[in-house]
């Protein structure tokens, strides 16, 4: 985990031997970098336009994730930095839009959210991100990378999921209601 990461969430080495310091600044200048410049002047666009911006950041995650005490294998965990980086109105309709289509889901429960949700997730300013995880067995089998049954129905599902998120109200995202006199 980090900028230029050594090891995958379950803890294992990502190389063989150390990555050269060369390698390493070279990917910080031609991905990390003009990754993150793009993705700030996309919001900042977004923002300017329609007075707030809506960032999904989406991972996939191990099928051998388990979740709370009775162990649940979510297909999706929703985090949003326990409410820091998007409205609650925002998370609470990703989470039923999922549910409604018959998935399990979990809220910030392993995964909250990251660097980009905690870096771009400003919803006092109308700007929100939420993680998404996606359990990598709902569309690909994890010990052959190849494509499982699943894949072209969960695509279906999330090019729903994102019209639906799309077709929100635009006062979920910039009414926040005021603090306590």
């Amino acid at each position: 985990l980090g900028t230029v990461p050594k090891l995958v969430g379950e803890g294992l080495d990502i190389y063989s031997g150390r990555l050269p310091l060369a390698e390493a600044v070279a990917r910080i200048e031609t991905v990390y970098k003009p990754y993150h410049e793009t993705l700030k002047r996309l919001l900042t666009r977004t923002h300017a336009r329609f007075g707030y911006a809506v960032l999904i950041d989406c991972h996939s995650m191990p099928a051998s994730i388990r979740v709370g005490d009775n162990g649940v294998r979510p297909d999706f965990i929703i985090g949003d930095r326990f409410g820091i980086s998007a409205t609650a109105a925002l998370t609470e309709t990703a989470i039923a839009l999922l549910t409604g289509m018959g998935y399990t889901v979990a809220h910030n429960k392993p995964y909250a959210g990251g660097f980009i949700t905690e870096h771009y997730g400003r919803p006092a300013r109308h700007l929100h991100a939420l993680q998404i995880e996606v359990n990598r067995g709902l569309y690909m089998n994890e010990r052959t990378f190849q494509k499982s049954p699943g894949f072209d129905a969960l695509a279906d599902d999330l090019t729903r999921f994102s019209a639906d998120l799309m077709a929100m109200p635009d006062h979920h995202f910039v009414d926040l209601p005021l603090a306590a006199e």
